[in-house]
């Protein structure tokens, strides 16, 4: 070994137990290679700092794919097939330039929310969970649910813990909800849902910091959301709030499913 590689472990020194110290200080990526990463430095001769720029090196990649792992696990995305496999053909009415600017994430810089709005089986979900995937790829905090995950978790809270768990939905810089209108419920779950949109609005006390954006997809006109929360008092102001900084759009056209199952039906029927 040379004196540059003896330096980095003394007489006392075992490779098992600097391993053990590495891990102890956060240094993992060279933890998991360190015998390799001591031969490299040897047989390259490197210098210390050279030594010292590849440690940082090496720790800051696995630094960033940790953090994208971690970003990733906690958005709760799931599965999604990627925009390339969407048919932009396919419905009567698209705003494909509106939904390509959203996958340039500026309306979460913004602090801008987004609504689609269309019936069943149009993409909107697919669209929500490919833009939440880029958001997390980019290096936003991102969370997705539905309403109705969303209203049953506050629903379960104490009124000692639902203070916690509201900030908790109001942290990330991506909240997406998913299915507004698909199941109707009380006032009581509107006022819930209100104090999400509440949190993440725009800071009163100042007015240069933006709000934190959402995402909605809903199979219903804003209009019509009393249908959802009937004799809710809080939906006038939540969607005022929801709709202020917002960008929305609507999807029209016969659901893609139904299509996909008439074609399969169709192809089974000809090879009988």
């Amino acid at each position: 070994m040379s004196s540059l590689a003896a330096t980095t472990m003394t007489a006392t020194t075992t490779p098992t137990s600097l391993k053990d110290r590495l891990l102890k200080i956060g240094l993992e990526a060279i933890a998991r290679i360190l015998e390799d990463f001591l031969a490299r430095v040897t047989k390259s001769r490197m210098s210390p700092v050279q030594m010292l720029e590849e440690i940082v090196r090496l720790e800051e990649i696995d630094q960033s794919r940790r953090s994208l792992e971690s970003r990733l696990r906690r958005a709760r995305i799931g599965r999604f097939k990627p925009m390339a496999d969407f048919d932009w053909n396919w419905p009567k009415k698209i705003e494909r330039d509106l939904i390509e600017r959203a996958f340039t994430l500026d309306f979460i810089r913004e602090g801008r929310n987004l609504a689609l709005i269309g019936t069943n089986g149009l993409g909107k979900t697919m669209i929500a969970r490919n833009i939440a995937h880029q958001a997390a790829l980019a290096g936003f905090s991102v969370v997705c649910t539905t309403a109705a995950e969303l209203i049953e978790d506050l629903r379960a809270c104490s009124p000692e813990t639902l203070r916690r768990r509201v900030a908790r939905y109001a942290r990330p810089q991506l909240l997406v909800v998913d299915e507004v209108g698909y199941l109707s419920y009380d006032s009581h779950a509107a006022d819930l849902l209100y104090k999400i949109v509440d949190r993440r609005y725009e800071r009163p006390e100042d007015k240069d910091v933006p709000g934190r954006s959402l995402l909605i997809t809903t199979n219903l006109a804003f209009r019509d959301w009393n249908t959802v929360f009937p004799n809710a008092t809080s939906i006038a102001t939540l969607l005022d709030k929801l709709t202020h900084h917002a960008d929305v759009t609507l999807i029209d056209g016969d659901s893609y499913r139904k299509h996909e199952s008439q074609k399969e039906a169709a192809a089974r029927r000809k090879k009988k």
